[in-house]
C-alpha cells in the first residue's frame, strides 16, 4: 500500500505565498509522475502542475509564472510553491502519483489541503 501526506495549506492574503508539500511511503518501487490538482467548490478538479521522474514540468496558463513545482526523488516528496496568490486560487489542493509498486502502475491521491487566499 501506499500513502500520499500533503502539508502546508491554509490562510494567506493575495499576493501572499504559501508552499505545499506531499510525501509518499509505503511499497514503492519507483514514482513516475507527481502532480498537483485542485478542487473549488462547484468546480472539477484540474491539475495545477505536474512533473516527472526526470525534471520535465507542467502547468497550465492560470498558474504559469506563479507556481513552481519541484521534487526530491529521494525522498519521494514533491513540493509546490505557489506565489502572487489570487483569490481565484483558493481551493483543496491534492497531491497525486503514479506509483510502481507491486508490478503495475497506480495513480494515488493524498487527502486533500485547503488553500484559502483572501482578497
Amino acid at each position: 500500500q501506499v500513502q500520499l501526506v500533503e502539508s502546508g495549506g491554509g490562510l494567506v492574503q493575495a499576493g501572499g505565498s504559501l508552499r505545499l508539500s506531499c510525501a509518499a511511503s509505503g511499497s514503492i518501487v519507483s514514482i513516475n509522475v507527481m502532480g498537483w490538482y485542485r478542487q473549488a467548490p462547484g468546480k472539477q478538479r484540474e491539475l495545477v502542475a505536474s512533473v516527472t521522474s526526470g525534471g520535465r514540468t507542467n502547468y497550465p496558463d492560470s498558474v504559469k509564472g506563479r507556481f513552481t513545482i519541484s521534487r526530491d526523488n529521494a525522498k519521494n516528496t514533491v513540493y509546490l510553491q505557489m506565489n502572487s496568490l489570487k483569490p481565484e486560487d483558493t481551493a483543496v489542493y491534492y497531491c497525486n502519483a503514479v506509483v510502481y509498486s507491486g508490478g503495475v502502475y497506480r495513480a494515488y491521491w493524498g487527502q486533500g489541503t485547503q488553500v484559502t487566499v483572501s482578497s
